[in-house]
C-alpha cells in the first residue's frame, strides 16, 4: 500500500498561525542578574496564543473523560482515594458543527494555566487568562466520523499538564486517530476535576528526590494508568460513548519527557500497544523491546552518546526502530510550551521556531503511526529528507 510523500513545508499563514500577537508590538526587558526576560505588563496583555492548525483532512472533535481506578490508592497521595484522570478525547468528526455544543474546545482551565505558569514560567509576565484562552481547533460535541480508528494514547512530562500535547492530539485526530490525551493525577502542574477542584504536582514534584525506586517506579505507575485507561475504552462496558470508535487491536502511545519513558514500560508490559515514541525523554531504565519504537528528541541531549539510556535502550530493541534528533532544539520543543516561552521572550536566539519544531514533531510521528498502525508505507522514515534538514538519522 503506498500514500502520498508527507510535505513538510507549510503554508506562510499556516506556519505565523502559530504565535499571533495582537496590534502592539509586544517589549521585552532583560534581566541580567537572572538572564531571563520579562515582559511588561502592558504589551503581555496584548498577546494571543495559537496553536498550529492541524493539518489532517478530518474536523477534530473532543470530549473530556473523568476516569477512577478504585482497584488502586494513589500511590502519592493515598489519603486522596482511589486513582484518578482527567482524559482528552480527540477524535475525527464528521462535521465540524454541532448546534450549541460545537464551540472550540477551551485549550486549559485558568486555574490549570495558573498552577502551570507558577511552577514552570514564573516572571513571564504572561496572565492565566491568556494561557487558557489559546486558541485551539477541536470543537466540543460534533458528530463522529464514521469507521474504526486507531487509537494513540498520549502521556505527558512530569510536571506538565495534558494540555501541553494539544498541538500533536489536535493533528493526530485530523488524520483519523482517536487520541486519549492523559493527565495522572498529582503527576502534572495543575489539574481541575469536575468538581472544580484543581490539584497540583506537589508533594510529588516537590520532593527533594524521587520517591523509592526513583523516577523509574513513576514510570511503572503511568505504565498501570495506562493499562487501566485502555481497558475503559476498549472494553465491554467502554466509559465513552464513542468508544465503537476504536480499533481495539491497533492501540499505539506517545509521550513527552517521563511520558515517553511511560511507553516504553507500557509497551513492555502490555502488548496491546503496538507502536510507541519517546520524545526526548530519558529511561528509567533501559528497556527491552520487540515491537516498534519511535526515539525523536532533541540533537544536543540525545545524540548517540549523549544519553547512555538512549544507547542501552537502543541495543535492547530487537523490532523496528529509529532514532531521530532534531538541531537547534530543547527538551519543550516538542511541546507546546515552546509557543508560550516564544511569547515570554523566553527561547534563545538560535533556537529553531516553535512552528517548525511542532511540524516536525507532528510530521514524524504521524508517519510513524501511519506505518505501524495504518499499513502505510513512509518513506520519510527510510532516511534523511531535504525537506527536514534539521532531522538526522541515528544508527549507532
Amino acid at each position: 500500500m503506498t500514500t502520498n510523500p508527507i510535505r513538510l513545508r507549510l503554508p506562510a499563514a499556516a506556519l505565523t498561525a502559530c504565535l499571533s500577537l495582537a496590534a502592539v508590538t509586544c517589549a521585552t526587558t532583560a534581566s541580567a542578574a537572572s538572564g531571563q526576560v520579562a515582559r511588561t505588563p502592558s504589551a503581555a496583555a496584548a498577546v494571543r496564543l495559537e496553536l498550529p492548525r492541524p493539518s489532517g483532512p478530518d474536523p477534530v472533535g473532543r470530549d473530556i473523560l473523568y476516569l477512577v481506578d478504585n482497584s488502586r490508592k494513589d500511590p502519592w497521595v493515598p489519603e486522596s482515594g482511589p486513582r484518578r484522570f482527567m482524559i482528552s478525547m480527540y477524535y475525527p468528526a464528521s462535521s465540524a458543527t454541532g448546534g450549541p455544543v460545537g464551540s472550540r474546545a477551551p485549550y486549559m482551565t485558568t486555574a490549570e494555566a495558573a498552577s502551570l505558569l507558577q511552577r514552570k514560567a514564573p516572571g513571564a509576565g504572561l496572565s492565566p487568562e491568556i494561557i487558557s484562552s489559546t486558541r485551539t481547533y477541536a470543537r466540543t460535541g460534533v458528530p463522529a466520523e464514521p469507521g474504526r480508528h486507531p487509537l494513540v494514547v498520549l502521556s505527558p512530562g512530569l510536571g506538565l499538564p495534558r494540555a501541553s500535547l494539544t498541538f500533536l492530539a489536535e493533528d493526530l485526530a485530523s488524520r483519523g486517530y482517536v487520541i486519549a490525551l492523559v493527565d495522572h493525577a498529582y503527576e502534572s502542574s495543575g489539574t481541575t476535576f469536575p468538581d472544580g477542584q484543581t490539584i497540583t504536582c506537589a508533594p510529588l514534584c516537590d520532593q527533594p528526590k524521587p520517591p523509592e525506586g526513583g523516577q523509574a517506579a513513576i514510570t511503572r505507575n503511568r505504565a498501570k494508568d495506562i493499562s487501566f485507561v485502555i481497558d475503559e475504552l476498549t472494553g465491554r462496558h467502554p466509559a465513552w460513548n464513542k468508544a465503537r470508535m476504536i480499533a481495539a487491536k491497533r492501540i499505539g502511545m506517545a509521550g513527552h519527557s517521563l511520558g515517553g519513558d511511560a511507553g516504553a514500560a507500557t509497551m513492555a508490559a502490555d502488548r496491546r500497544v503496538r507502536a510507541a515514541v519517546n520524545l526526548d525523554g530519558t529511561f528509567h531504565p533501559a528497556i527491552t523491546l520487540d515491537r516498534p519504537f519511535l526515539l525523536l528528541g532533541s540533537q544536543a541531549d540525545h545524540a548517540p552518546g549523549k544519553d547512555q539510556t538512549w544507547d542501552d535502550s537502543w541495543r535492547k530493541m530487537s523490532g523496528w526502530k529509529r532514532w531521530l534528533t532534531v538541531a537547534r532544539t530543547g527538551h519543550t520543543s516538542f511541546t507546546d510550551l515552546s509557543i508560550l516561552q516564544k511569547a515570554a521572550g523566553m527561547s534563545g536566539a538560535g533556537d529553531l521556531p516553535p512552528q517548525r519544531s511542532l511540524e516536525i514533531t507532528r510530521t514524524y510521528v504521524a508517519a510513524f503511526f501511519d506505518l505501524h498502525l495504518k499499513g502505510k508505507k513512509q518513506p520519510l522514515l527510510d532516511g534523511p529528507s531535504p525537506a527536514a534538514p534539521e532531522v538526522a538519522f541515528h544508527n549507532p
